[in-house]
């Protein structure tokens, strides 16, 4: 280990004998962070979003490297958010890259404890089957005096905050449709 070079690689050192007197700039830095880049420079590209957390509509750059997303910050030309993120919309990339994140659709059969892989058509089937056969069941069509209803309250719907504003717009649609009356979203709430 060469002593001279170790000496003079000191902070302190440097800052006396540099050209940083202050210590505010190269003086204070090492070498291993004055090699550092930031991981948006090495992105291949970026791409503009809408933070999928509520129903204000910030802005965000979604750093994109290998065709994974590498870092996902507040859009600064956005007229909504002007570059800034809640927490919730700072974290968005975990939405994205966490080890956690369900890929598949899982199903518990009744009195199961295990989950169990299940392909997208049959789940939409079973879930279409139950959603009739729940609007048929609780279907009232008029009250004890006759007045129209027209609603079923078998059905109901709690929206998460990770949908939009458009998805949100399209189960309210949708659920209105079937003559549910219980619908509402975490947004809101």
């Amino acid at each position: 280990m060469d002593l001279r070079k170790t000496l003079l690689s000191w902070p302190v050192v440097r800052q006396v004998t540099g050209s940083d007197p202050l210590g505010r700039g190269t003086a204070a830095q090492s070498e291993r962070t004055a090699n550092w880049t930031a991981r948006t420079q090495t992105a291949d590209r970026v791409v503009q979003s809408i933070c999928p957390y509520c129903a204000v509509g910030c802005g965000q750059r979604v750093y994109v490297k290998n065709e994974k997303v590498i870092q996902i910050e507040g859009d600064p030309d956005s007229p909504v958010s002007r570059g800034r993120l809640c927490p919730k919309g700072s974290a968005s990339e975990q939405l994205v890259n966490s080890p956690g994140r369900q890929t598949a659709m899982l199903y518990r059969a009744p009195h199961s404890s295990n989950w169990e892989p299940l392909d997208l058509e049959t789940a939409t089937d079973m879930i279409a089957d139950r959603v009739i056969e729940a609007r048929r069941r609780h279907w009232q069509d008029t009250d004890e005096h006759g007045r129209p209803l027209r609603r079923t309250m078998g059905i109901a719907s709690l929206g998460g905050a990770t949908l939009d504003n458009e998805e949100n717009y399209l189960i309210k649609k949708l659920f209105t449709a079937l003559g549910a009356i219980q619908i509402e979203n975490q947004a809101r709430i």
